[in-house]
């Protein structure tokens, strides 16, 4: 559920303006597009081009990690057969120009099949549960904090954090899902509590210090998110608190 008090204290440059401000809006947005068209795809080259060299990327089963390093375990877990798909809703972008900094706010769908196997256990089935495969689907909100290089004047990601606001879990063939114990579920925020329930049946350590549709760490991203667009630093490494 999300609340009716607006997150923000301020508003920025996000529709109309001049042509300029046009034109960084849409470069943002375009960036932001890159993760779904390119990861997706294992276009590591072009999603690479994405981010800034010292570019840190969060997600529920990887926490916070050097684009580079994420890219690598990315490309190991897709040689094991993961598989994670991301679908584009839509995507805004908040600007200041005075500084060169913008909010990139992508709204999508993560979609990440499983199938387990109740003959062997693999993936964290009994062998008398029945055969599972089935899609999580994760609504959220990417989080691009980006900037402008002043010598290059090209826009890149310094860091990537989402809002996970609800999942659900999908039957591949209508009928057929797994069951999750109460203590699994209650391990994980809500927002991403089946995909993150799911993901940890294949051995990830789950980030649990994710911001979600409410509450404080809802509440502390928009605060830092105001803050990147103020120029000043930020802080988005809570796992360290």
């Amino acid at each position: 559920m999300t609340s009716p008090i607006d997150p923000h204290s301020k508003c920025y440059s996000h529709i109309n303006g001049t042509n300029d401000e046009l034109l960084d809006r849409l470069a943002v947005s375009e960036l932001c597009k890159g993760w779904p068209v390119y990861r997706d795809s294992s276009e590591w080259k072009n999603y690479r081009d994405l981010f800034a060299e010292d570019a840190t990327v969060w997600t529920t089963w990887s926490g916070p990690r050097p684009v580079d390093e994420f890219i690598a375990i990315s490309k190991a877990g897709k040689e094991k057969g993961v598989f994670i798909m991301h679908r584009e809703c839509g995507t805004l972008v908040e600007l200041n120009r005075c500084n060169n900094r913008a909010i990139g706010k992508m709204k999508a769908t993560i979609t990440h099949r499983f199938k387990f196997d109740p003959s062997t256990g693999t993936n964290g089935a009994s062998p008398e549960t029945e055969t599972a495969e089935f899609d999580v689907d994760c609504d959220c909100r990417f989080i691009f904090f980006c900037e402008k290089d002043a010598a290059t004047l090209q826009w890149k990601a310094k860091y990537v954090k989402l809002f996970y606001e609800k999942d659900k879990v999908v039957p591949v063939d209508g009928t057929t899902a797994p069951k999750f114990a109460k203590e699994e579920l209650e391990k994980i925020p809500t927002g991403y509590k089946y995909l993150g329930a799911a993901q940890a049946r294949l051995g990830y350590q789950i980030d649990l210090d994710l911001p979600t549709a409410g509450g404080e760490l809802f509440e502390r991203m928009y605060g830092e998110m105001e803050k990147w667009l103020d120029g000043k630093d930020v802080h988005l490494f809570w796992e360290q608190k």
